[in-house]
């Protein structure tokens, strides 16, 4: 069990580094943060609505890995501290 919890654990910080790298390259879509940094670069960045639409489908599915991997190690911890 403590593999699988090691695994998890690294799985767990992979995933949050790639969902924030993803979540960056995002196309800003008002006056937040995204237009500190030059409105102009990102908007030529994100211009391809294939593209987009990839990034959104990458940015769900590592999502929902990174919920099952937190789920998961939560369901861990409660049952293996009750032995």
């Amino acid at each position: 069990m403590e593999i699988l919890q090691v695994v998890l654990q690294v799985l767990l910080g992979l995933t949050s580094l790639l969902l924030t790298l993803l979540i960056l390259l995002h196309k800003g879509r008002g006056g937040g943060l995204s237009d500190m940094f030059g409105g102009g670069v990102t908007s030529s960045l994100g211009a391809s609505g294939v593209a987009e639409r990839n990034l959104n489908r990458i940015t769900v599915i590592l999502a929902l890995i990174w919920i099952t991997c937190i789920v998961v190690l939560g369901l861990i911890t409660k049952f293996d501290s009750g032995i």
